[in-house]
């Protein structure tokens, strides 16, 4: 049987396998986070967020083009491309491991052995196939982001070094080298996870180029990879462009020469020296020069992808993130300038003092030259240490510190904590915990942040998980039947151990190279991300890569159970038992349990609430948003499909930067850009990005048009002086006003009709923060120059901090609320309702993306589900039925019955359907009522059962007192909305539910 055809053919079929499961369940249209934003950047090659992705984004768009014109399907196309390359990945593996396995196994690889040859393959699929349907992987497999493509990238790489060893010794194998060089190159442009790899190429090449290993060689060996990876990550990719940029500020500022002069004199001096070095070292017959040359040459072409970001900005797209158009942006978008920097080496507590701070000296491109500006760069602190781990200055960071490290009131932090922190919470529970949950199971798919109800590790092993755990003796039926809850009894896991050990034994250098990749891949990652808590969603994506180099393995697994069974049968029977019995083990037991919480062919949440944010809207209005959420599945309608396009969509944190307040004045298809009259050079880059607030003790309100004057003028007359002796403009006053024409509110319809005698002559606020940011300055020109022309809504993820005190004017028409000269006289954190126009929305615009059918809803989805509950349906009923208008009501309350999902989630859910099932009772809809009261009642008191076993197995934990309190207050709503009814049985069931709880929990 010929090896080669047999790899060959057995490698497709598996790359066949998965990329099919992928497509099957891929999502149909966009999804959260960041994919709605690469999907509309690749569609029309625009610029995503820093550092970029130019290679994916142009291979993304190929896969667009499959649509055939079918706007809606586009996104799927991308998501097939997400699909195929995770595909492909698995195909690479399972080439991957059958090479490791048959150097072990055959010393002469033209033996055909059948024996042999049956562990081998088997090898490789099991391990293919178990990474294939592990749960990280899968989930970037069936969407369009980034990690499908880096995995891929990482998945070939490590394939060519395996193929370059094997031949080493032949001429021209270092071609091999160079393929590889390329390809780290290209991955650049998708992602720089690929380049952790280069550690383990290092040490293949050491252990093929040296007879006799030693611990220093090892160590060099490392060394030298190490010093390759970071070439390539700072001197390469940042450094390489930070001397292009001081060339071409010494010709543009000292010679007069004209913006690029010196970029392209530092490019022809780069390629006269590679070409020179090539000459050198066939000259001088250097072999490892040339190849190191030669290698660097092709790297700097596959990072040629980034051209891509520089042509696109200057062609100024819709979306152009941090428009990197001139040298310095396009180094500040490479560097991450836009967000922050962790400390690696030496850094601050958390409970350290500021004392001082260390200024950078940064360029931006005016007219004729480069203009150098001060920035501050980082904070001078009074107490700092080496490998800092527990360095956050934010408030919530703080509070996490103290209570997951029990510092007491007055002490403070120490190293002990910070290395307790190390590996406590971001070794355990930022990777370990993630990697158990691909090879032991998973309690669901809640974030967790330490709780022991959610996002946990579990087998499925009802006494270890109680160990772990606790509480299991009493699982709720919600919980035993959730998709995400995916136990796989550590059978897995168990194969990779036993498949590492067995690797170890018999090849000790390979079994070390994959632990480097493992290592590097995992434990590097954490130690570089320095991640601090309370990260807004799971960071498991970013360890795949370690998750990968296991699988290699469970893959070897199968020789070391095939040896065992040997002892007892023969040999053939031995290999195809053990293949088998780790198919089922491995793939079998991983694709039965994850299926149906990796299943996204039904969702299609994200894009339908980005339609709903979109058509709340008036027509040309300008819609400020905040996040991922409300921001990138609405660009992707917009970009892609064509929905709403007259609608101007702002996202008001970046309002703050300088790049994209200049954008913003711009017009987007049927949308005009918005009405602010601010000069760009006002608010130039380190120009008045963060005013401070001195009050002047101004008699009255400010008009925010006078204020705007002050804020922006250049005198020292109208400035403070800072500590460093610089003037700055300042805040004066938070009392704010802005005159209001009642006559352009009525004639633009801004109010609903029956609230135009409510109209005041002026709006007064209190400005809510203690400084003026661009964001600030720039609603402060719409508000003065729009004259309620534009409709001005904001989602209702926007701040608080960001409405610049304006809450009281703000009013909910559902997915965001509209500014309107009406001021709310309502309770703290209330606002109007036009209900009307809300009641519109809910029965004839909105749509539930298949929320009621689904039998499975991500976290995002179900968070947003329950929220939908209470801020759109049950506000809208509540608020008709104090109107007066029963019937509306009704139908809100059973469409909400009719669209919401028929399961229940997580314990805010039973609070959030109270106004729903008040009204429906109310309504007479009592069916539908009671219907509501019994699910949400049973979710209610399994749990709690749960909680009160989870107190008794695990008291050290103590209890779980958020979600107490929220079924304590849901059990006094459900009480008095049944205290009105007829319902005297259940009435009496919620009371004795009442009494029980209020003794267990509330007694003294």
């Amino acid at each position: 049987m010929d090896y080669k055809k047999v790899n060959n053919v057995l490698g497709w079929l598996c790359a066949i396998i998965a990329t099919s499961v992928f497509i099957i369940t891929a999502e149909r249209t966009t999804s959260w986070w960041d994919t709605g934003e690469f999907i509309a950047s690749a569609y029309k090659l625009q610029i995503v967020h820093q550092p970029g992705a130019p290679l994916f984004l142009m291979l993304q768009n190929i896969f667009s083009n499959f649509a055939l014109g079918n706007l809606a399907q586009i996104a799927f196309w991308m998501n097939v491309g997400s699909a195929i390359c995770s595909g492909l990945t698995v195909m690479f593996l399972f080439w991957t491991i059958t090479a490791l396995a048959r150097k072990i196994i055959q010393s002469d690889h033209q033996s055909n052995d059948k024996n042999h040859l049956i562990k081998i393959m088997g090898a490789g699929m099991v391990g293919a196939l178990a990474y294939s349907f592990s749960d990280t992987f899968w989930y970037s497999a069936v969407e369009s982001e980034v990690y499908a493509m880096s995995s891929l990238c990482t998945a070939v790489v490590f394939w060519a070094i395996l193929k370059w060893e094997a031949r080493a010794n032949k001429p021209h194998a270092d071609r091999w080298l160079i393929v590889i060089a390329y390809i780290i190159g290209l991955s650049i442009g998708v992602h720089l996870l690929n380049l952790l790899v280069i550690p383990a190429i290092a040490l293949i090449i050491y252990f093929k180029k040296t007879d006799r290993t030693t611990f220093w060689g090892i160590s060099k060996a490392l060394f030298i990879g190490l010093g390759i990876l970071a070439i390539i990550l700072w001197g390469i990719i940042q450094y390489l462009i930070k001397f292009a940029a001081k060339f071409d500020l010494f010709f543009v500022n000292t010679l007069g020469l004209g913006f690029g002069s010196g970029i392209f004199v530092f490019i022809i001096m780069i390629l006269s020296a590679l070409v020179y070095g090539i000459y050198y070292s066939i000259r001088k017959g250097k072999v490892i020069l040339n190849t190191a040359i030669l290698a660097t040459c092709f790297i700097l072409l596959g990072y040629s992808s980034f051209t891509m970001v520089l042509l696109r900005a200057n062609a100024n797209p819709s979306l152009n993130n941090n428009d990197p158009e001139n040298v310095f942006s396009f180094l500040g978008y490479l560097s991450r300038e836009q967000y922050e920097s962790e400390p690696l080496i030496k850094g601050q507590y958390f409970d350290a003092n500021p004392i001082g701070i260390n200024e950078r000296i940064d360029y931006r491109k005016d007219n004729h030259q480069y203009t150098s500006i001060k920035r501050a760069a980082s904070y001078q602190f009074d107490r700092e240490t080496i490998f800092p781990r527990i360095y956050s200055q934010k408030p919530y960071h703080q509070y996490f510190y103290k209570g997951y490290l029990g510092i007491e009131e007055g002490r403070k932090a120490n190293f002990a904590d910070n290395l307790k922190f190390f590996f406590n919470y971001q070794v355990g529970h930022m990777y370990a915990r993630y990697f158990l949950w691909n090879f032991v199971g998973r309690q669901n798919d809640q974030q967790g942040h330490g709780s022991l109800t959610e996002g946990n590790w579990l087998s499925g092993i009802k006494a270890i998980d109680n160990l772990h755990v606790g509480g299991q003796s009493k699982l709720s039926d919600e919980m035993i039947h959730n998709p995400s809850r995916n136990t796989y009894f550590f059978l897995p896991l168990i194969i990779g151990f036993a498949g590492a050990l067995w690797h170890f034994k018999r090849n000790k250098k390979d079994a070390t190279v994959v632990s480097l990749l493992f290592m590097f891949t995992g434990l590097a990652i954490v130690i570089y991300l320095n991640q601090s808590p309370l990260q807004p969603r799971e960071r498991d994506y970013a360890y795949a890569g370690s998750f990968y180099a296991f699988a290699i393995w469970i893959g070897l697994g199968v020789f070391a159970i095939s040896e065992f069974f040997k002892k007892y049968i023969n040999e053939r029977n031995a290999n195809l038992l053990a293949t088998s019995l780790c198919l089922i083990a491995g793939p079998l037991i991983l694709i039965s349990q994850n299926w149906d919480d990796h299943n996204r062919s039904e969702k299609s949440l994200a894009r339908d609430m980005a339609k709903n944010y979109l058509e709340t809207c008036a027509p040309n209005a300008i819609l400020f948003t905040y996040g991922d959420h409300d921001t990138f599945p609405l660009w992707y309608l917009q970009e892609v499909e064509g929905v709403r396009r007259d609608v101007r969509i702002v996202v008001i944190s970046y309002l703050t930067s300088d790049w994209y307040f200049r954008q913003v004045k711009n017009g987007t298809y049927q949308a005009a850009g918005l009405p602010i009259t601010i000069p760009n050079e006002k608010v130039a880059k380190g120009l008045r990005e963060s005013l401070p607030y001195h009050d002047l003790n101004l008699a009255g309100s400010t008009d925010i048009n006078l204020l705007l004057d002050f804020l922006l003028s250049d005198s020292n007359d109208n400035k403070l002086q800072m500590r460093d002796g610089q003037y700055e403009n300042f805040l004066p006053t938070k009392s704010l006003k802005l005159a209001v024409n009642k006559e352009d509110v009525i004639r633009n319809k801004v109010v609903p009709q029956e609230w135009e005698s409510e109209i005041p002559k002026q709006m007064e606020w209190t400005f809510g923060n203690d400084y003026v940011t661009r964001a600030d300055l720039g609603l402060m020109s719409v508000l003065v120059n729009n004259n309620w022309k534009r409709p001005i809504y904001f989602s209702g993820m926007v701040p608080a901090e960001s409405l610049m005190g304006l809450d009281k004017y703000m009013v909910n028409e559902g997915f965001a609320k509209r500014l309107m000269p009406i001021e709310a006289k309502l309770e703290k954190g209330e606002s109007l309702i036009n209900v009307d126009k809300l009641y519109k929305n809910i029965v004839d615009k909105y749509a539930w993306g298949n929320i009621h059918q689904a039998t499975y809803l991500d976290t995002d989805s179900f968070r947003f589900a329950g929220m939908y509950a209470e801020e759109i349906f049950g506000k809208a009923a509540r608020t008709l039925l104090a109107k007066g208008e029963t019937e509306k009501a009704r139908q809100v309350a059973v469409k909400a019955f009719n669209e919401l999902p028929q399961r229940l989630y997580s314990m805010s859910d039973v609070t959030s359907y109270g106004d729903v099932i008040d009204t429906l009772y109310k309504t007479g809809e009592i069916k539908f009522a009671n219907q509501l009261v019994d699910r949400n009642m049973k979710f209610l008191t399994e749990h709690m059962d749960y909680y009160q076993q989870l107190a008794i197995d695990k008291p050290e934990n103590g209890l779980e007192v958020q979600n107490i309190r929220m079924a304590l207050d849901s059990v006094d709503l459900y009480e008095r909305i049944l205290s009105n009814t007829k319902e005297k049985d259940r009435y009496a069931y919620i009371a004795e539910l009442s009494n029980k709880y209020k003794k267990m929990y509330l007694s003294e």
